[in-house]
């Protein structure tokens, strides 16, 4: 997926994968990220999920591509933030959180700072098969070991839609995160956006990792 196609995606209002709310595995499975940690959200958007992690006394730290994104957030929170450019990306920030703009494989610990949480629940199924295990790989080299996880990926036949969201079935979640604590914790029939359309044949499955 390349940066004009999400933009493009932005501009037309095709966000579907925006939920609106905060994500029911992430209501349900907040303790999994420990207590008052400072937790990564690649490939935010303008999730409520950000609001939802500062109100319970976590420090968000998002990256997200696309401009648009980071100013509807604060827009739509009546928050002014605080816009800085920070090596190669452009931060807004107010409060608990701030949203890097830029590219998620060249964020660095220097420019996240001590993330000591992950949640995932848009980036891995957002991205094709080719850049899934150099995502994961990049999360890896950034998560200290203890780190607690959240990830969220969903499961469809491939063949019945064209992604994004991809299918990423449990066998690769897996995978992905070999040598690690993984354990699924929870599922639920897809909702929303073109997933609700495939009925039964869609689910979102949560799973908590170890780093």
């Amino acid at each position: 997926m390349t940066p004009d196609f999400w933009e493009s995606r932005w501009r037309a209002g095709q966000i579907g994968f925006h939920e609106g709310a905060p994500n029911a595995f992430l209501q349900s499975h907040a303790a999994v990220l420990g207590a008052a940690r400072q937790v990564l959200v690649p490939l935010c958007g303008k999730t409520e999920d950000l609001a939802f992690l500062a109100a319970r006394g976590h420090t968000a730290v998002g990256v997200e591509l696309v401009e648009d994104a980071a100013r509807a957030f604060f827009s739509e929170h009546a928050l002014t933030p605080a816009v800085s450019a920070r090596g190669g990306f452009t931060a807004y920030a107010h409060g608990g959180i701030t949203i890097l703009v830029g590219d998620f494989f060249a964020t660095t610990l220097d420019l996240l700072g001590p993330v000591d949480a992950l949640y995932d629940r848009a980036a891995l199924i957002a991205l094709p098969e080719a850049l899934r295990a150099r995502y994961v790989a990049h999360l890896r080299a950034l998560l200290p070991r203890g780190a607690g996880g959240l990830v969220v990926s969903v499961e469809y036949p491939q063949e019945a839609m064209a992604g994004p969201p991809f299918s990423v079935p449990e066998a690769e979640v897996r995978g992905h995160y070999a040598g690690l604590p993984i354990e699924r914790i929870d599922r639920r029939p897809a909702e929303g956006g073109r997933l609700a359309a495939l009925g039964p044949a869609a689910a979102e499955i949560a799973y908590r990792v170890q780093f």
